[in-house]
């Protein structure tokens, strides 16, 4: 008997660990497939975002200049630029794309706040339209898409055709995105610890919006915040009533996003941005304490809950935004009182123009550099006459003329980074030229004001600490050449900007004239010396080296004209060749 007794035990045993085995594999697959299922949510997630920032980059690369001149021309009446919001948001796929976009124009002087507040407000719209459009069962357009888009993309060379493909790809990948989003999510509410997660959401208002914000924000976008609310609706895991406190929140998401991608950005930026997130509040607080009795009414319509969930958002946007667009220079001037200008340091430079944000638009940024090369060139004219100041015995200015020369270097830096960054496959044959011109100019500069400051420190040192002083007549040539520099100084940044052939003639004639000066100012200085001037016998090494210089700094600022000069003489050609080929061939009949 006890043998049998211990036999029992033993299988009794076995069998409860057998039991328990199969219970803790069954538990270790559950938690597998929970895992596998939020890896599917966020990588659905990632790649919305990826879809979106694509289709946004490669739209700015192609038509940021004509959305830049639609926002420009749409800022002369709201209503235009409420319009132009909805549009520019439709289109970039993105209200935040479009926050980021305005901000910069903004700060760039290029839009004023009002106008700027106003077009927000249209992208909240435009938003929430876009998000309708992607509640269609448009499942068969996402692979056709992606397929046309990588034909293009591999299968052309033309820039264009191939940002056209990138288009094609990232709506493509924003269609599979949703739907795998759609699914993951049903996955996720089937789960027993999530119901009773989601359920806790009752009651709360405002824990409910708080809770839709965040869901905007870990998304990226309140427009899949939007979306995985319906989707939490439709399956019954959330209530109706909650489910439109999480729309709400969604877009006051949006805001926050914008508050965060322009915390380390210049002022105007900051008060769009402030403004955006201002404007999303008090919608919030409007609509939130008429929740429950909207969700009352909104139910009785004959329709389900995930498409009144999208019809809710729709509309709450359109009306918030028309209802608060009177009242955007009210905003405006909020948003200035609350984010002063900061004070400005006259005595440091600092790049004023370089908008990392317009990289994405290469006709939009280049625009960017070349305002910052003519501040580049307001600096060394800046230098040259504290130069002159030097020369007339300030020799205090000096140290001046040192300091001006780091900021020219620091302004060269920043330019070049900055053009580094545009994408060269997305420009065409004259951002290519006007890139290297840009790039070229700045060198220039920067090499100008390298001589300068080392002409201002051979006065310095050799001429004022030595106490050696130039003759009469030295000292008026070379005011003379100084005065002709400054004026060519300023004709070739006009030159810069303008591109105009008739001014580059101009400014070729007069670096012409400028050497020719030089030269016989030169012959007059080895006159002196045959007459045994004793000042210019003490400063003759020195007046010579200035004279060099002078004429270096005259061909690095000259030179801008024959870059254009050049681009001229070959469409001249071009001209002469078509003529040519386009001329009839007479034949003999004899």
């Amino acid at each position: 008997m006890p043998v049998a007794s211990n036999c029992t035990n033993i299988m009794n045993l076995l069998i409860s660990i057998s039991s328990r085995k199969r219970q803790y594999s069954s538990a270790l697959r559950e938690l597998q497939i929970k895992v596998l299922n939020l890896l599917h949510l966020l990588s659905a997630v990632a790649l919305l975002v990826w879809g979106t920032h694509i289709v946004h980059t490669s739209i700015m690369r192609i038509y940021g200049a004509q959305l830049r001149q639609v926002l420009g021309y749409s800022i002369e009446k709201k209503y235009m630029a409420f319009i132009a919001g909805i549009g520019v948001t439709a289109l970039v796929q993105s209200s935040n794309a479009t926050v980021m976009l305005v901000a910069s124009f903004v700060a760039q002087e290029l839009v004023a706040l009002t106008p700027a507040l106003v077009i927000i407000l249209g992208a909240d719209v435009g938003t929430a339209l876009v998000a309708r459009v992607f509640t269609f069962d448009i499942s068969w357009l996402s692979p056709l898409l992606i397929f046309i888009g990588v034909c293009l993309f591999l299968g052309l060379t033309q820039s264009r055709a191939v940002q056209h493909g990138r288009i094609a790809i990232g709506m493509g990948l924003i269609l599979l995105a949703l739907e795998l989003i759609v699914n993951a999510s049903t996955s996720i509410t089937q789960v027993n610890s999530v119901k009773v997660l989601l359920s806790s959401l009752t009651g709360d208002i405002l824990l409910d919006a708080l809770t839709g914000a965040l869901f905007a924000i870990i998304s990226y976008s309140s427009l899949t915040a939007v979306l995985l609310t319906a989707t939490l609706s439709a399956a019954d895991v959330i209530s109706f009533k909650v489910a439109l406190c999480l729309a709400i929140g969604a877009n006051l998401g949006s805001g926050i996003l914008a508050i965060l991608h322009t915390r380390g950005q210049d002022t105007e930026s900051k008060r769009v941005a402030l403004g955006s997130l201002l404007f999303k509040i008090i919608g919030c607080l409007i609509v939130l304490p008429f929740v429950t009795l909207l969700a009352r009414l909104l139910e009785r319509l004959p329709l389900a809950d995930s498409e009144l969930i999208i019809y809710f958002h729709m509309f709450y946007n359109l009306f918030r935004c028309l209802t608060m667009v009177p009242f955007a220079d009210n905003m405006a001037r909020l948003c200035s009182k609350w984010i002063p200008d900061n004070p400005i340091d006259d005595r440091s430079v600092h790049p004023r123009h370089l908008d990392t944000s317009a990289l994405d638009t290469p006709a939009l940024a280049l625009v960017n550099a070349a305002r910052e090369t003519l501040r580049m060139g307001d600096v060394v004219e800046n230098m040259l006459l504290l130069h002159t100041a030097v020369l007339h015995g300030q020799i205090d200015k000096n140290r001046e003329v040192r300091r001006l020369d780091d900021d020219v270097d620091m302004l060269y830096t920043a330019i070049k980074l900055y053009l580094a960054q545009i994408p060269q496959e997305d420009l065409n044959l004259s951002d290519s030229r006007r890139w290297a011109e840009i790039i070229e100019m700045a060198l220039n500069l920067e090499q100008a004001g390298d001589i300068i400051e080392r002409m201002t420190a051979d006065i310095a040192i050799k001429s004022l600490n030595a106490r050696r002083t130039f003759s009469s007549q030295g000292i008026k040539e070379l005011n003379t050449l100084h005065e002709q520099l400054m004026s060519n100084l300023r004709l070739s940044l006009s030159v810069f900007l303008s591109n105009d052939i008739k001014s580059a003639k101009r400014l070729r004639r007069a670096k012409h004239r400028f050497r020719i000066t030089d030269r016989r100012y030169a012959h007059a200085h080895v006159d002196r010396l045959h007459q045994q001037n004793v000042q210019s016998l003490e400063t003759s090494s020195l007046h010579l080296s200035l004279l060099g210089d002078l004429k270096r700094v005259n061909s690095l600022l000259c030179s801008v004209a024959y870059n254009i000069l050049e681009i001229d003489e070959e469409s001249e050609e071009d001209k002469v060749r078509d003529r040519e080929d386009n001329r009839p061939t007479i034949t003999n009949t004899n």
